[in-house]
């Protein structure tokens, strides 16, 4: 218990940094974290190597070195983000290109799907939607209970609100999706054993989620791919909202084509260290 109160002062102070010293911060820690363990750089290197994002040696070396240090600005972020005060925090958004969907979509009072893949900075995007108009966040309850309760204080702010993984949080997500309400799923995150299909995913075949999927067809909301892409030297975050064709994610493999597309736009920041390609039991 000492331990878990420890470091969760550790983490509000944290947040009091500004964000260039959070980002600094966070390339030692990306670069620590590959150096001390081997599996975290064997997977890193072969997740990007086998996307072929790389159009040569060089290239992925530079992507590489970019994401090793783009990975450990996310991991120290997070939490920065999750105790920093919203109106501070709404400081950092410098952008949005693609706002207009949006708009499109609720003015059609169609509702809509956000899907936010490991890019970026992607605890920012329900956070900058939330300050406008609800959405509801799919997200899965971390296995050390103690955490609860700082994820709901650090995502659950303006009108975001959160629905776990289970049967009753896809329940929140349906009914928010029914009143023309926003929700918000991460759908490169591995499902578990029954709840997705196999399909490729950068050419090596990857158990994807089929929940986004079922409830576009269900309710015929507007899906749209979106990340906040991590600004150089701590400046902030842009979000990018691009739209998904009407059927354009019916079959996993459908889903994992606009998921690579998004990727492909800022690979550096690609959570390359993510085993996309497990199963969870």
């Amino acid at each position: 218990m000492l331990k878990q109160k420890l470091i969760t002062v550790v983490l509000r102070l944290l947040s009091k940094l500004p964000l260039p010293a959070i980002h600094g911060l966070g390339v030692g820690l990306g670069w620590l974290a590959v150096l001390s363990n081997t599996k975290y750089a064997r997977l890193m290197k072969q997740n990007l190597a086998s996307s072929q994002i790389a159009s040569n040696q060089e290239s992925f070396k530079r992507i590489l070195h970019q994401n090793i240090a783009e990975t450990g600005k996310a991991l120290l972020e997070t939490f920065a983000i999750w105790f920093k005060p919203y109106e501070k925090l709404n400081k950092l958004y410098q952008g949005c290109s693609g706002w207009e969907f949006v708009e499109k979509a609720l003015k059609n009072q169609q509702g809509i799907i956000f899907l936010t893949p490991h890019l970026g900075c992607f605890e920012s995007t329900s956070l900058y939607y939330g300050q406008f108009h609800p959405i509801t966040v799919l997200f899965r309850p971390p296995r050390q209970a103690w955490l609860m309760p700082l994820i709901y204080e650090g995502r659950e702010r303006g009108q975001v609100s959160l629905a776990p993984a289970n049967q009753q949080g896809v329940k929140q997500l349906l009914q928010a999706l029914k009143r023309g309400e926003a929700i918000g799923i991460l759908p490169d995150q591995a499902p578990y054993e029954g709840e997705g299909e196999w399909a490729p995913f950068f050419g090596r075949p990857a158990y994807t989620m089929t929940l986004a999927s079922k409830l576009a067809e269900k309710t015929g909301a507007q899906v749209l791919m979106a990340f906040g892409e991590r600004l150089p030297n701590g400046r902030g975050y842009d979000i990018h909202i691009k739209p998904v064709v009407e059927g354009g994610i019916n079959t996993p493999e459908l889903l994992n084509q606009e998921i690579e597309k998004a990727i492909t736009q800022c690979p550096s920041q690609y959570m390359w260290l993510y085993d996309r390609y497990k199963v969870r039991n």
